[in-house]
């Protein structure tokens, strides 16, 4: 985006908003204030992280809208300070080549949402005025909004291989137009990975439209695709991949499409054009096409229910979202990154036990980072103290999950998977006695009273699982 602003005719906002802007580039500083100004707000500058530190810990602001890599304190520290200070102010997150990484890691420090340079007008005004909205729907109600809302890149926190290897592939693929097939259950992600994909791609300023394929009537999916002409009582409609032109369009649900779209659909990936229904004129078209589904596509080829030529032309980069329990090591980051967001919400201050956040990890979280969230959520809302207990936990997840139930079927001799019963009570031992050391900030007395046990039977534990910190 460049120095000179383009004029604005939206009216401002009603209520000013006070927003500090913070990078290291001043056209991009005058840019940002300009758009702010015409939507009506007021805005103060700073050049580098320690400036907008200095600046929050002096003055109460609305909104931070932040540059990532500065000199002098980064963008992360600055985001860290906005939520940390009382004000718990919101900070948007502006990026130039930063990884979808260090986009994530913004998200996990509290960044309400970012935006990709070169900036897009448009983008940075719905942005603002969301963010400004939230914050003050949880200034003036008790009443949360609703979870996840401004924080849709949550699904991605956390450091474990196959997570990480997921965002490997995404900062490789979305420079590119390559075709993207989602695949994963419900609740792992798959549109936070789209909308990631777009957002760092050449077309992040054209625009991303995503279709529910399952939601589609059957009548209606060649037209709500296609386009169909104007004629008769039919004003027409220009169909999703004409909106979608110069930007993205993300199949959701795509193995949910009746069997005779799926050959239009076809048509449309092979020739780039359009014909929508009642036309004889073709369109091209210059939209890139993402795909997702929770289904087992190649099971859906066998059976006859999903076009063999259609999966391999959209099976061209597939993207495998771990569910989370595959991914359990990242459940504790996750579970306290929502009680953080559920407690700015309501104003409480609350925190997990230590067993807890163990018992979390050893769910089998069917709906995935949705329900974990939603749980987390509820949790607080009907917290009656400081500490979220074991007790507190909803039955199915005090419950031995799907896993440890197999162990006992495992034991009774019934047919079922091979499972490592010794490697699975060594990671839970290993898991709880780490928590233990970290809560007793590494005094293994402390840790051993916490853990039931003596301190020289820890101390050989410690040993025994390599990780004996210093006390």
């Amino acid at each position: 985006m460049g120095p000179d602003v383009e004029r604005h005719t939206s009216p401002p906002a009603e209520v000013a908003a006070r927003i500090l802007i913070v990078d290291d580039e001043p056209p991009v500083l005058q840019a940002v204030r300009g758009v702010i100004e015409q939507m009506g707000h007021q805005a103060r500058e700073a050049n580098d992280g320690a400036q907008a530190i200095a600046a929050l810990e002096s003055e109460v602001f609305d909104l931070v809208v932040t540059d990532l890599r500065m000199p002098n304190q980064d963008g992360f520290a600055v985001v860290r300070r906005a939520r940390e200070l009382p004000a718990h102010t919101p900070a948007v997150v502006l990026t130039a080549s930063a990884s979808i990484a260090d986009c994530v890691e913004a998200m996990q420090a509290g960044a309400f949402n970012f935006l990709v340079k070169p900036l897009n007008r448009d983008e940075l005004r719905k942005v603002v005025s969301s963010a400004l909205s939230a914050a003050r729907l949880q200034a003036i109600s008790a009443e949360e909004s609703p979870p996840g809302a401004g924080q849709p890149q949550a699904a991605l926190i956390g450091e474990s291989p196959l997570l990480r290897h997921c965002l490997d592939i995404v900062d490789n693929v979305a420079p590119t137009d390559a075709t993207v097939l989602l695949l994963g259950e419900s609740g792992t992600g798959k549109e936070v990975v789209a909308r990631l994909i777009h957002d760092f791609s050449s077309r992040a300023a054209g625009p991303f439209v995503a279709v529910d394929c399952a939601a589609l009537p059957e009548a209606l999916a060649e037209s709500e695709l296609f386009g169909q002409a104007r004629g008769g009582s039919s004003e027409g409609q220009p169909g999703r991949f004409v909106e979608a032109d110069g930007g993205t369009l993300l199949l959701d649900d795509v193995t949910a499409l009746p069997f005779a779209v799926q050959g239009k659909l076809l048509r449309v990936l092979q020739d780039r054009a359009v014909k929508p229904m009642g036309d004889a004129r073709i369109r091209q078209v210059n939209t890139r096409v993402l795909a997702a589904t929770n289904q087992d596509p190649e099971a859906l080829v066998r059976e006859g229910k999903f076009r063999a030529d259609l999966f391999f032309r959209l099976n061209v980069v597939p993207i495998t979202l771990p569910a989370l329990r595959e991914r359990t090591e990242d459940v504790p980051r996750l579970a306290e990154h929502f009680l953080a967001q559920a407690c700015r919400r309501t104003g409480k201050n609350v925190k997990f036990s230590e067993a807890a956040l163990v018992t979390l990890q050893l769910y089998d979280w069917p709906g995935n980072v949705r329900e974990l969230e939603n749980m987390v959520e509820r949790l607080v809302i009907l917290s009656a103290s400081d500490t979220i207990a074991v007790a507190d936990l909803p039955d199915q997840v005090r419950t031995p999950s799907a896993r440890l139930a197999a162990v006992a079927t495992a034991a009774t001799g019934m047919p079922g998977d091979h499972i490592d019963l010794a490697g699975t009570l060594s990671r839970i031992e290993a898991t709880l006695i780490a928590r233990a050391m970290k809560a007793a900030n590494g005094n293994k007395t402390r840790a051993a009273e916490a853990l039931g046990l003596n301190r020289t039977t820890l101390i050989d534990k410690l040993k025994r699982v390599g990780t004996d910190p210093p006390a």
